[in-house]
Order: C-alpha cells, then sequence, then structure tokens
C-alpha cells in the first residue's frame, strides 16, 4: 500500500511539471507575439479603392432619389440622362430607371426612354447641370422712368 502511493505522487508531481512547462511554453509565445499575424504587410498599406455605384446608389442621396437630376456613366463625354422616373425594387439598389437624354447640355430627345446598364457600377451624378425647381428666369431691376406699383393721390 506504501508502494501505491508513493507511485501516485511521483505521477502527480511529473504531470505537474508537465503542466507548468505547457503553461510557460503558452505564455511565453503569447507575451512574445505583440503583433497580429499578418502585420508585417501592413507596413505598406495601398490606400483602398473606392468601390464604384451603380445608378440607384448614387441616386439614393439625391433628394426624391434622383428625380430631375442629371447623371451618367464615367466613360461617357457630353451625354447623361436627366432622371425622370425610378422604379426600386425592395433593396433599393436595384430596379429600372428612365430619363431624358441629354448631350452638351440640352435634350437631345423629347421624351424619355428606358436607362440602360442602370446596374452596372460606373454611374455619377453631374452637379453643374441645372437641378429641379431651378427657374432660368433673370431678375429684373426697375428703371427710374416706371411708373411706380403704389399711386400716390394727390
Amino acid at each position: 500500500m506504501a508502494t501505491t502511493l508513493a507511485s501516485r505522487a511521483a505521477q502527480n508531481q511529473s504531470i505537474g511539471l508537465l503542466r507548468l512547462s505547457f503553461n510557460f511554453l503558452r505564455n511565453l509565445s503569447t507575451a512574445t507575439s505583440t503583433q497580429k499575424p499578418g502585420a508585417s504587410s501592413s507596413d505598406s498599406k495601398k490606400p483602398k479603392r473606392k468601390r464604384k455605384k451603380n445608378l440607384f446608389e448614387v441616386a439614393q442621396f439625391l433628394p426624391n432619389w434622383g428625380l430631375g437630376y442629371h447623371m451618367a456613366k464615367t466613360h461617357w463625354t457630353d451625354v447623361s440622362y436627366q432622371i425622370t422616373k425610378i422604379n426600386l425594387y425592395k433593396d433599393g439598389r436595384h430596379g429600372k430607371a428612365w430619363g431624358i437624354v441629354h448631350k452638351d447640355g440640352l435634350p437631345a430627345a423629347d421624351a424619355p426612354k428606358k436607362i440602360s446598364g442602370v446596374h452596372k457600377r460606373c454611374w455619377r451624378y453631374i452637379p453643374h447641370l441645372s437641378k429641379p425647381g431651378e427657374t432660368t428666369s433673370t431678375l429684373v431691376k426697375p428703371t427710374e422712368n416706371a411708373p411706380k406699383p403704389e399711386a400716390q393721390v394727390a
């Protein structure tokens, strides 16, 4: 009986030493690795490329989903669409759109037509063309000889 107790005590000591050595190695490995794996490649970080947007992702930030605003594909020159109608699917990133074609800022057609390629990621908003609600009337300055609106009674 004494021999069995002595052998168990020896086993417990060897298991205890084994556990200590594993804990030591575990602590040593976590203490020395202060950088995350792959952090060495972060020194030469490249700026992330901006993901281009489809027509609906551009239009969602404009008032009234871009109705009346001009949009064009990035590779088009002097051609744009004035958006007249948008049908959105539930997710808000897909759908159908109609608009009037403008070339060099002037309408090229009277009736709106369905815009093709609205889901392609190459759309942009054209801010310098006329916006909805903007009137082309000019202010008229009153002249000195013109009759005044208030008639003076003498």
